[in-house]
């Protein structure tokens, strides 16, 4: 087994990803649909933001306002306007691919904390529109979002149908993350977040290059909210609130920052947490959130998947 300088196993990714692909597609036999579709909506977001920043260098705090821009989007579009489910995740993604855009031509010029801060600032604003707009049901939220039919023939009010649309979507998304990265517009992102000013003295423009990087993370940040809507029927303020830009860096983090798998793994991770602990110990889900936040940041680093890249690593397998 071969492991290049980032730790990826070059020979083993194609049986891995095949031998993922195939769980996947059993996995709503074995496993709670709802629950899987949960992981595999904010898998797919954490991995968008890894993009941003694992691979580009750039730490966004307001990506939450990619994902409930176009969970609010999808919502409108799909219950006032009658479309279907799949233009309605494509209007969704379109809205915030813009919104990205808007975001980076704001911000992309700044770097370190001064460019989180605007991004937070910035999705502070989106949430406040979205709280006052009445067309977004304000603290009641965007409700009764019909699942509709995909092309208008499968119905999706089957939880397995559901399901596979998800999935799918996530299969799309995913891919042009893996095709992205390894791209020659990937390497040169991670010329940029190694050593910017050799990158610009090399040719390049820094700033098209990470304005590129960041509104095609927000595009599929909101390719992952348009699909919660439609899984939950609902779009809530807590998808455009600051908490949420929080969870999709502890998920990126938990699971390996820059790792391909790893936002993936660090979703699941939190969002079963999530799902097994709200019931037993109620708000205090947050505090527990945070000391795993601290213990990750402390004591593992490279998160999950990075660690055991680098177990392997040292083990010496070639």
């Amino acid at each position: 087994m071969t492991i290049n300088n980032n730790g990826m196993f070059v020979r083993a990714t194609p049986l891995l990803f095949g031998a993922l692909f195939v769980i996947g597609l059993v996995a709503p036999f074995a496993v709670y649909p709802t629950f899987l579709m949960k992981i595999l909506c904010f898998g797919l977001f954490a991995c968008a933001f890894n993009l941003l920043l694992g691979f580009a260098g750039l730490l966004s705090f307001g990506h939450a306002a990619f994902l409930g821009t176009a969970g609010y989007i999808c919502g409108m579009l799909v219950r006032d306007l009658g479309v279907t489910p799949e233009v309605g995740i494509l209007g969704g993604t379109l809205a915030a691919a813009i919104l990205g855009w808007v975001f980076g031509v704001l911000a992309i010029r700044r770097s370190g904390i001064y460019f989180a801060m605007i991004t937070l600032a910035l999705a502070q604003m989106v949430f406040f529109f979205a709280l006052q707009w009445k067309a977004t049901g304000g603290e009641d939220g965007l409700q009764g979002v019909p699942r509709g039919h995909l092309f208008g023939l499968i119905d999706l009010s089957n939880n397995i149908a559901m399901y596979y649309l998800v999935f799918a979507v996530f299969c799309v998304g995913f891919f042009i993350i893996h095709r992205t990265i390894h791209s020659p517009f990937g390497q040169i992102l991670k010329a940029i977040r190694e050593n910017e000013p050799r990158a610009v003295s090399l040719g390049y423009d820094v700033a098209k290059y990470k304005l590129l990087a960041f509104v095609l993370s927000a595009a599929l940040a909101g390719m992952a909210g348009a699909t919660k809507t439609l899984v939950f029927q609902l779009a809530s303020l807590t998808d455009v609130h600051w908490h949420m830009s929080g969870e999709v860096v502890l998920m990126t983090l938990l699971g390996g920052l820059g790792t391909i798998l790893g936002p993936l793994v660090g979703a699941g991770v939190i969002v079963s947490l999530q799902s097994e602990l709200a019931d037993k110990v109620g708000s205090w889900v947050t505090v527990i959130m945070g000391v795993i936040f601290v213990l990750c940041v402390l004591l593992f680093r490279r998160g999950i998947v990075g660690e055991l890249q680098a177990l392997i690593k040292r083990a010496g397998i070639n």
